[in-house]
């Protein structure tokens, strides 16, 4: 089921790059950190079906809702004149990170396994 992941970021790169589609300036830190989330979650589906514990109604339901809270952190920091949303850049961006330095471990172990074990 990690091919679910992985299609979902090629569709979605492609229909992004195929339409042309103008957001607003008001909208762009919505979008912004929406899409910071997106990412974070695929990039834990794809780390799930590595490890072997990848469920597709986590990936759906943490998908949705992290992208939803999210934009309603921006929404809420906009409206108290705080920028809110930099505390989710920042959870979203280090999870994203933790998930790609352990993706990264995970295909170098399984493509050049240690000698040190």
């Amino acid at each position: 089921m990690i091919w679910l992941s992985i299609v979902g970021l090629i569709l979605g790169v492609l229909l992004g790059l195929a339409f042309n589609v103008t957001i607003p300036p008001q909208f762009s830190s919505y979008l912004s950190i929406a899409v910071l989330a997106a990412l974070d979650t695929v990039f834990g589906g794809i780390r799930a079906g590595l490890e072997g514990n990848f469920d597709s109604r986590v990936f759906i339901s943490g998908f949705f809702f992290n992208t939803l809270l999210a934009a309603f952190l921006a929404f809420i920091g906009v409206q108290l004149g705080v920028d809110l949303y930099l505390a989710a850049v920042f959870a979203f961006g280090v999870r994203l990170f933790q998930n790609i330095a352990t993706i990264r471990r995970i295909l170098m172990d399984r493509r050049w396994p240690s000698s040190s074990s």
